[in-house]
């Protein structure tokens, strides 16, 4: 049955998701440790890692379901377009960003008769540097929830999965900015023990976001699937 989703800011549960990742991730490390490295392998590939990042999330939601499902299905391209459209739109954007900065740079460059640095550039850089920064971290944040709405969803319009998770994210962008903070300090303790070790932790990363992933897609899910409930109640 085809659900449709209802766009809300979503009640975002960061220590949660933090402890169910670690759950599964302990219950089936070895078979989400091999996918992990699929899914790293295919990211070396051109335009992909989007792609086995969005595989990965539908491998975990079969184990999590203890549904069938093994790691060469990372392996898939059948949905490659919406994950290339999204990486271009990603990359473009971040070009966007840095014409400005690379423009001033050149013309004060060309002006300039001495060697020395003009210190007219470092007044715009350094506050511009950082407004770059802010806005990418801004949409990052606010587009959080795309690749599980193409992954888990199947929505394949970028505008419309931006859009949703733009509602989605609402009042919730410094929970997931620590959240992610958080997973990302977690998953790589295995460089403080040993560099290598860093293969055996990186995998929570995931684990944890496809729980993040999950509970926010049931939350906008919810209100459609107890409505058609109380209809067929009828």
């Amino acid at each position: 049955m085809k659900v449709n989703l209802t766009p809300k800011p979503i009640n975002f549960k960061l220590g949660e998701y933090i402890n169910k990742g670690f759950d599964l991730l302990k219950k089936d490390f070895g078979n989400i440790f091999v996918a992990f490295l699929v899914c790293f392998i295919m990211s070396i590939i051109p335009f992909c890692a989007a792609l086995a990042m969005g595989n990965l999330y539908k491998y975990l939601q079969k184990l999590h379901r203890n549904q069938p499902a093994s790691p060469g299905e990372i392996f898939d391209f059948k949905d490659f377009m919406p994950y290339f459209i999204l990486q271009l739109i990603i990359f473009g954007g971040v070009l966007l960003l840095y014409i400005p900065l690379v423009v001033v740079l050149a013309l004060t460059g060309a002006m300039s008769q001495t060697n020395e640095p003009n210190p007219m550039v470092m007044i715009f850089a350094f506050p511009y540097m950082f407004l770059i920064i802010a806005a990418i971290y801004y949409f990052v944040l606010k587009g959080f929830y795309i690749i599980p709405l193409i992954s888990l969803k199947g929505i394949t319009d970028i505008k419309t999965a931006w859009n949703i998770s733009k509602v989605m994210t609402t009042g919730n962008l410094l929970s997931i900015f620590l959240f992610a903070m958080v997973v990302s300090l977690l998953s790589q303790i295995g460089i403080i023990a040993c560099g290598i070790g860093i293969l055996l932790t990186m995998p929570f990363m995931y684990t944890a976001n496809y729980f993040a992933y999950e509970d926010a897609i049931q939350q906008i899910e919810h209100d459609e699937i107890t409505e058609i409930g109380i209809k067929n109640e009828y």
